[in-house]
């Protein structure tokens, strides 16, 4: 299993917006429960205003006191120029082995984020991405965090020690949701199964994904939704009230994602709640 402690080094992209400070908490809350040191990064390009760089050097100042109240080792570096390089040099010349990137209010309304700086760093970065949408601007403390799982788990080792790690940082109950494929049987249609057989079904991506929070004392429930689709999860998210949803994605399928529509496209746009999306870079 991947190490926990991989993250050892991690960076919270600032900007001008408010949703950016508060994604920066998720990482203050898994550096302090890795112990590892926290890197808040903020790189202005040369035509922001004076107000936005003011407003995004408040931020950083906020969140660099408030990881020493914490006692979590950080250091701040802001530079002038496109963020996407600069963010990009700093994760190489550092060793950053896990980036927060935040999306702007004005990215939802493009497809999938298409041309923006959230995109670019997901898909650039050597490091693996947490890609951060902000629903709620309150205080980040999710209890319920929802899981949608395919049959197929792209770097699933990592994306259950994130999971585990996230759930360990905040005392969260985690919440898997796999979509299955609908059983048909020629001149039948469509067969119900019990929870008894879709667990007899299990993929076996998803039976080691269970194990692997269950060896890290994760309370978990698992739910089967045949066929859902990204508004099948954002309505389960909505109805069970949950106030987190993390999902991966690989670098194939965001450039896949360009060509057709996706649930983590529609999730990203439609989610009621917070929402992670991870790439992962480390191997299994």
């Amino acid at each position: 299993m991947l190490n926990l402690v991989v993250y050892n080094k991690i960076l919270a992209a600032v900007n001008e917006h408010l949703n950016s400070e508060i994604a920066a908490r998720y990482a203050l809350a898994l550096a302090r429960h890795l112990d590892a040191k926290l890197y808040i990064c903020f790189s202005a390009q040369h035509d922001l205003p004076q107000q936005d760089r003011r407003a995004a050097e408040d931020a950083m100042k906020r969140l660099f006191h408030e990881a020493m109240d914490m006692q979590i080792r950080a250091e701040s570096i802001a530079e002038k120029g496109d963020p996407v390089m600069r963010i990009s040099r700093i994760v190489r010349h550092e060793g950053i082995s896990l980036a927060f990137i935040s999306t702007r209010r004005e990215d939802i309304e493009k497809r999938f984020f298409t041309g923006t700086t959230a995109r670019k760093l997901s898909l650039n970065l050597p490091c693996s991405v947490a890609l951060v949408r902000i629903v709620h601007s309150g205080r980040v403390h999710p209890k319920k965090i929802l899981i949608p799982l395919k049959a197929r788990i792209a770097h699933a080792a990592e994306h259950a020690a994130f999971t585990a790690c996230m759930a360990h940082s905040f005392g969260s109950k985690v919440f898997l949701l796999h979509a299955p494929k609908k059983v048909t049987r020629f001149f039948h249609g469509e067969i119900a199964l019990t929870l008894q057989d879709w667990e007899q079904r299990l993929p076996r991506d998803i039976s080691s994904f269970v194990e692997r929070l269950e060896k890290q004392g994760i309370e978990h429930e698992t739910r089967f939704m045949p066929g859902a689709t990204g508004r099948s999860i954002t309505l389960e998210a909505f109805a069970k009230r949950h106030d987190l949803i993390i999902m991966g994605s690989s670098r194939r399928s965001l450039f896949a994602s360009l060509m057709r529509g996706s649930p983590v496209e529609y999730v990203l746009r439609e989610t009621p709640c917070d929402l992670i999306m991870l790439t992962p870079r480390h191997e299994d």
